[in-house]
């Protein structure tokens, strides 16, 4: 259990032994399925706990050429690339970090795949489609809808799939559990049955909270198994938030206590929009440690304010059990997956700190940020 009082305020911090814990869950899924399971980059980029990951799972997808490189140079192995869209003068350089390459279009397999011939490794090509069945309610999160640039629908599709062709991809869960993933499979069996004959590998994408208390992990297993041998293809998942699920922190430092008209903030020296922007997109609100939703009956009741200058910069009132002072230490939970990647230098505040609360219960600090790192990306 990470001990607060050895943790620099602000910071986020990654617990060794949740993450251990969810790494031996994932690899038992994958071994008991006899599939594979490779890190999504977009969810968990935190390469400083890369060497833990690499003991438990060692393939990854990549999103971009930057994170196809962070692939090859931080998980030692090629990266299963796919973007939406790739840009002619990286495509060179994004091969040399890629073991797969898949398309978003038939017409961009067409434009790369002869240079695929040419990379001196073997690239496995594949093409993303577009089951058109998903459970996620929040549209900027759904990649399935019948009007969504990410995948190909069937009717855009051939008849026959393009030589070359070898895998096909498909991602439209978030969040979700194995019963989500069996109706989508239902859904792709309708709409590209007739494809799935014709190749070698499925990637299904992320979406997989196998790691949520509560996931029937079995039925996902067995789910997986009898897929496997129905076409006998070799079946892939990328999850991004399964890897790094509640296993880590947000600390922060109350700086200052504000009224005003019935409602008290307690302003923080973090900022929800660059650091937790997914709480605001999302939108969801973080569960605070020591803290819970206000009721009539509560005393202490407290706005939490970021310290930039946006106005919505701030999450809705939570209850504490005690008042809240000037440098009070307020824990945001689960903020490692997703929360992490998305982060920014918007308005000059200070990005916390990085560090992992090690097994052996010391605190090992990874990344400290300073006014180059902002300065760095502005020109």
């Amino acid at each position: 259990m990470i001990d607060y009082n050895k943790i620099p305020n602000s910071a986020y911090v990654l617990d060794e032994q949740l993450l251990r814990n969810n790494l031996a869950l994932i690899k038992d899924v994958q071994d008991r399925a006899g599939i594979e399971i490779i890190l999504a980059f977009k969810g968990f980029a935190m390469w400083g706990a890369f060497p833990i990951v690499r003991e438990y799972i060692k393939g990854a997808t990549a999103s971009s050429l930057y994170e196809a490189r962070l692939c090859f140079e931080e998980m030692k192995t090629k990266a299963h690339t796919y973007a939406a869209a790739y840009v002619p003068e990286e495509f060179a350089e994004l091969m040399s970090y890629s073991s797969h390459i898949v398309f978003n279009s038939v017409a961009q397999f067409n434009k790369y795949y002869e240079q695929t011939l040419t990379a001196g490794h073997k690239i496995s090509c594949g093409i993303r489609i577009n089951p058109e069945q998903s459970d996620v309610e929040v549209d900027l999160y759904n990649p399935s809808s019948p009007k969504s640039r990410l995948g190909v629908l069937k009717d855009f599709m051939p008849q026959v799939l393009p030589k070359g062709v070898e895998g096909l991809h498909f991602h439209v869960l978030c969040e979700s559990d194995s019963y989500s993933l069996e109706k989508t499979l239902l859904a792709l069996e309708t709409r590209f049955g007739d494809y799935l004959h014709q190749i070698k590998w499925i990637n299904m994408g992320g979406g997989h909270l196998m790691t949520r208390k509560g996931y029937d992990t079995e039925h996902l297993i067995n789910l997986l198994r009898a897929f496997k041998e129905k076409y006998n293809i070799h079946i892939l998942l990328e999850p991004g938030s399964a890897f790094a699920w509640e296993t880590g922190v947000l600390t922060s430092q109350v700086l200052d206590i504000v009224p005003s008209r019935g409602v008290t903030t307690a302003l923080l020296d973090i900022s929800f929009t660059a650091h937790m922007p997914d709480t605001l997109e999302m939108p969801y609100r973080p569960k605070v440690e020591g803290a819970s939703y206000p009721t009539e009956n509560s005393k202490y009741v407290y706005r939490l304010g970021g310290t930039s200058c946006l106005a919505g910069d701030f999450m809705e009132e939570y209850a504490f059990e005690t008042p809240l002072n000037v440098g009070d230490v307020v824990i945001f939970k689960d903020m490692i997956h997703y929360t992490m990647v998305k982060t920014t230098l918007f308005n000059g505040v200070k990005h916390p700190d990085i560090c992992i609360w090690t097994k052996e219960q010391t605190l090992k600090t990874l990344r400290k940020f300073n006014y180059n790192d902002y300065k760095s990306r502005l020109s």
